[in-house]
């Protein structure tokens, strides 16, 4: 019995590794990764086999240490605005529609709607694309909040919804809204603070900071 245990303890470690190397975002490849070493290194240590143990220790110590770096790192955020007609953003969107349509199905850029749109960089990085327009009085509607995989750990949405909210209020909007067109968008959404109303459409207040 103790065998067995041991043996599924070995594929659950086998499993994990193999899981995090699916990521494209590289936190999230971290810290799944992270969690298989461990699994790895205590089953090394368990069965006897201590090369294992050790060389997976040594693992969760790498981990450890870029999580670290990645977590308390200053990372620098810009936005670069562009028309609606830029050559850069419309290829932008050619090159991303497959993973954009995973999260925006039936996503169809129409320029005549897109009057507020920029480009997020990180680093200097184009780490995502801000496409919407102004739907009603005081309320900015989003076309699309697209964030490319390399750059998925919420900081580019903090950037957009909380630090840009006072250049937002100066514009002269009060709030944002959005519709989900998956469940790893909402989530996303309401993460961020987004409540749903009674049109089934997401919606936050903006707030100075």
């Amino acid at each position: 019995m103790e065998i067995n245990i041991l043996q599924w303890v070995g594929y659950a470690a086998s499993i994990i590794i193999a899981l995090s190397m699916t990521m494209n975002s590289i936190v999230k490849f971290r810290w799944v990764n992270l969690a298989g070493a461990i699994t790895f290194s205590t089953y090394g240590f368990l069965i006897g086999a201590y090369p294992v143990g050790i060389l997976n220790g040594f693992i969760v110590f790498v981990d450890i240490y870029y999580l670290t770096i990645i977590y308390t790192k200053k990372e620098i955020f810009e936005i670069l605005e562009v028309r609606p007609e830029n050559r850069y953003l419309i290829r932008f969107l050619k090159f991303h529609d497959s993973e954009i349509q995973k999260f925006f199905p039936g996503f169809e850029y129409k320029p005549e709607m897109n009057t507020v749109s920029f480009f997020i960089h990180r680093n200097m990085a184009v780490a995502g694309l801000f496409l919407a327009h102004k739907h009603e009085d005081g309320v900015l509607k989003v076309g699309l909040d697209y964030v490319v995989p390399e750059y998925r750990d919420f900081k580019n949405a903090k950037f957009v919804y909380h630090r840009l909210s006072n250049r937002f209020i100066e514009a002269g909007f009060k709030k944002v809204i959005t519709k989900s067109g998956s469940k790893q968008h909402t989530k996303y959404l309401k993460k961020l603070g987004f409540v749903e109303d009674k049109d089934g459409c997401y919606v936050k207040i903006f707030e100075t900071n």
